[in-house]
Parts: structure tokens; sequence; C-alpha cells
């Protein structure tokens, strides 16, 4: 069974294309076909500045594509002659081409020319000046795919954690919170790691929101007004959860190594003690989708950018996660 893997190449001023070029170096499964879409030059330069040979079939159709062999696809947006790399530069040329990558790999998978997406990163300032107003890859691949009920989930090997919130602000978290977004975020959560990872009775712990999950009302009552009730609900329907947990202890305590997921309510309370245990492996899992999408769980690195100094672990953790659910899903349905 070939799976075909689309990967955007990110903001070609940041480190996307440096890791994409040492991931494909050092992770190269039989019977995968790497779909790079993006623009040979850049890759080029990249690939002299780290001293890798990439030779990749360049084709201009998805009809031409060559299975088994590393191929890239040349996305409009990067034909333009005066594009070119500038690494660490932010600039409205590479947030168009980033996002019109992201934007051809969607159609792509949808249209079953590819069976996963992974994305590389792309700068937030840099498609926002190009007319993209999404905080990120999420919201849009959301919107281009029409689907609201959708999950970020970060995984690490066995450690899987999941947003009821994402990129908002802090000053706007509680009033996004609601009881019915709270049951679907979780339920969200336990569809996914049955459908994508093949756990078939998970047990997932669920967060608080304030400090000490609330004291019993005493510092906020988000958890007995919110995110309680609905803990009670999916448990009703079968839906192994527990908390809500005081968010400050349940890592430095090891209790996520008895839950298959966690639910946090908002970006950093989650992300923040992830990033801290999956040691630059952690991989960006968009759940609900139609399509498989991966992603590394970092930015651009604009600082580094162009200097042979970026760590591909990350990108490669979510190329092969890519793959697993890629083959997990042709082998279901078919």
């Amino acid at each position: 069974m070939n799976v075909t893997v689309a990967i955007s190449m990110g903001d070609f001023n940041g480190i996307g294309p440096e890791i994409i070029l040492k991931s494909l170096e050092t992770y190269s499964p039989p019977n995968v076909t790497p779909l790079i879409l993006g623009r040979p030059d850049v890759f080029d330069y990249y690939a002299e500045n780290c001293k890798i040979r990439f030779t990749p079939e360049v084709i201009e159709d998805i009809s031409s594509l060559i299975y088994g062999k590393v191929n890239l696809l040349l996305c409009p947006a990067t034909t333009e002659e005066d594009m070119k790399a500038e690494p660490g530069e932010i600039s409205e040329t590479a947030g168009r081409a980033a996002m019109e990558c992201v934007d051809l790999g969607i159609d792509l998978c949808l249209k079953n020319y590819a069976d996963a997406l992974v994305t590389a990163p792309i700068s937030k300032e840099a498609i926002s000046i190009a007319g993209y107003q999404f905080p990120g890859h999420t919201e849009f691949l959301a919107e281009k795919t029409g689907i609201s009920d959708y999950m970020m989930i970060l995984v690490s090997g066995s450690l899987r954690v999941g947003l009821v919130t994402g990129h908002v602000p802090v000053s706007d978290i509680s009033k996004n919170l609601s009881k019915d977004r709270i049951i679907k975020k979780i339920n969200r959560m336990d569809q996914s790691l049955k459908h994508d990872f093949g756990i078939s009775d998970p047990k997932i712990a669920v967060f608080g929101l304030n400090p000490h999950a609330g004291d019993g009302g005493v510092i906020g009552d988000e958890e007995k007004r919110l995110i309680s009730p609905a803990i009670e609900t999916v448990r009703n329907n079968g839906v192994k959860a527990e908390g809500p947990f005081p968010a400050d202890g349940f890592f430095g305590s090891s209790m996520h190594n008895h839950y298959d997921g966690i639910v946090a309510m908002y970006h950093d309370q989650g992300l923040v003690p992830f990033k801290a245990l999956s040691f630059g492996s952690g991989v960006n899992v968009t759940a609900g989708l139609p399509i498989v999408r991966t992603s590394p769980d970092h930015g651009t690195a604009f600082s580094i950018a162009g200097k042979n100094r970026a760590d591909s672990r990350s990108f490669t953790e979510a190329y092969k996660l890519a793959v697993l659910m890629a083959g997990k899903r042709k082998s279901t349905d078919g």
C-alpha cells in the first residue's frame, strides 16, 4: 500500500525547507511518496547550506507524480521570478507562498491525490501581511474543509494533549468556554484516540481552568458551572473522562502516564508542560478534519534560519505520524 504525503514548504525565510530536507534525508520508508509543495530553487538554496544532496522529481501537474520518489510540485504562488529565500526576513511574498502551498495541499488530500498533509511552520505576521486573516494553520484548515468541530492535539509518544480553546487571547479564554464546547472537545479527543491512534477504550483527563481547579468555587466558578457538568454528560454517554484536575500538579506528579489523552482549557495550560516533556519531538495533529494533517510543534525560528542549526526531530515525527495515520485510514476505509 503506497502512501503519498503532501508537504507544504512553510515560510521559506524560516527553517521550514531546512527541516524538510533533513527529515527526508534521514527518514525514507518504503511505499511512501513524499510530495513537496514549493519552489525548487528555495530548496536548492537550503540544500547547499546544509550540504544535502537534493534531486527531486520536479513536476508541474499532479498527474505526473512518480511514486516512490521525492516529488516537488510547483505551487502557483512560487513561480514568481523575483522570489528568493531571504532567511530571517518577514515578507508578504513568503507569507502568500506558504499559504498557497497549504491551500494546494488541502485540495490534493480532499481529491485523494495525497493521503496526508504535513505543514512546515508559517509566520503569522507574514501571512497577515499577505492578506490571510487567520491566527494559524488550524483555523485555515478548518475553514477550507468546512469543519467547525475540530481540535488541536499535541502528540509525543503516548502523551496526547488537546485544547478546548486554541489561538485566543488569555483575556478571552473564559468567555470562549461553554459546557457544550467542552463536551464537543472531550468527545473529539475520544473519537480521535479511537480512530487515529487505535485505542479502543481510551481514558481522558480534563483540566480545570482556574488555580487549584477553582478550589470548590472559591477561585472562579467555571469548574462547577461548566467543566464538571460537561464531564458528567460525556461520562453518561460512555466516555471515560475524569476531572477537572488542577493543571499545576498534574504533570509534576506523573498523572499523565495514567491517561491516553488530556484535555486542557487553553493553549499555554496544555502546551507549556507538553513542550517541556516532549524534548523537541512533539507533533501537532488537527483532529476532526476529513484529511490527515500533522505539523511540528514549533514555529519558523527566523533567528536561526539559513544557518544549518535547525533541529528536524519534530518535523520527522510529524512526517512519521502522518504516514501511520494515513495508512491506518486507508486500511480502515478500504
